[in-house]
């Protein structure tokens, strides 16, 4: 046993190889990215030889990792098998439910207290995502991922149409009479949407006014929304994120639609707990 890899070093492994994500093997085992990445390697340090081909945002396998993998899913096969043999199927796995951080806070929050107060065995995780191949059918018995569902291998339920409106402070909003009025403010943009100021300011007649505005760019609409709580400019949102709010108010009533939406999602081949429908049927009807 001594000449064996840890126990973790091999888990990492297993996990980054079937996802070919360090992100999904992390969420999977309730860790960082940085902690698999480490972890692998440590585990390529011992056996001296490479396991993946790192690609800017992708893994592949060398042909030495290609050729271990079948006898490490074997290994961990036999172990489950023989856990279950000699101890049945006892032990509780919590529902591990995957979700954007602004999703999480602003619409997932409310609803999961009072899942909690209905359902007060019930054992949740909570694994965030901020860009899209953080999520995949791995790791995962829900997630509310965003974009077109245009995804395969999961079944998917909608949370509704978008809308995406100009949030600030009230102070803010206060200045604002007009789409005009917004030349010289700050415009907090989010990344990774298919609709952004460009659109909302084509929708209001005013395309022009980008160039007269200043701009900052997050990678996610948490940190816009908090600068703009903060008074550091106008945010653009999602009209639902604005649930449980009173910092943030909408000073204009223009919106504009969005192809892309909210779903729950989850993988349509894996067998069901009875907690994670639970789960899955409560989102829904909270909807």
């Amino acid at each position: 046993m001594s000449a064996l890899p840890p126990l973790l070093w091999l888990q990492a492994f297993e996990s980054a190889a079937r996802t070919l994500s360090f992100t999904a093997a992390g969420n999977e085992l309730g860790v960082t990215q940085a902690a698999i990445s480490q972890r692998i390697r440590l585990l390529e340090d011992r056996l001296g030889q490479k396991l993946f081909v790192r690609h800017a945002r992708s893994l592949t396998l060398t042909p030495a990792g290609q050729a271990w993998l079948p006898s490490i899913h074997d290994a961990f096969a036999r172990i489950s098998e023989g856990t279950s043999e000699v101890f049945g199927m006892t032990l509780e796995q919590p529902v591990t439910l995957r979700a954007t951080p602004v999703i999480q806070q602003v619409w997932l929050a409310p609803r999961l207290i009072q899942l909690h107060h209905r359902h007060p065995k019930l054992s949740l995780r909570l694994v965030s995502a901020i860009w899209p191949d953080d999520f995949g059918p791995e790791g995962a018995d829900i997630e509310i991922r965003y974009g077109r569902g245009d995804w395969s291998g999961v079944e998917m339920y909608p949370l509704g149409d978008e809308q995406l409106v100009p949030v600030c402070t009230p102070a803010i909003a206060a200045t604002l009479g007009a789409p005009s009025d917004l030349a010289g403010h700050t415009l907090l943009h989010a990344v990774g949407f298919g609709v952004g100021w460009p659109g909302w300011l084509q929708t209001a007649g005013a395309s022009h006014l980008e160039a007269q505005c200043h701009a900052l760019t997050c990678d996610n609409q948490v940190m816009t929304l908090a600068l703009a709580s903060q008074g550091g400019g106008i945010a653009l949102t999602h009209r639902r994120l604005l649930e449980q709010r009173d910092d943030l108010v909408a000073p204009f009533s223009i919106s504009v639609p969005s192809e892309e939406r909210f779903w729950l999602v989850r993988p349509s081949r894996r067998i069901v707990s009875e907690d994670a429908e639970t789960v899955w049927q409560w989102l829904i009807n909270a909807i």
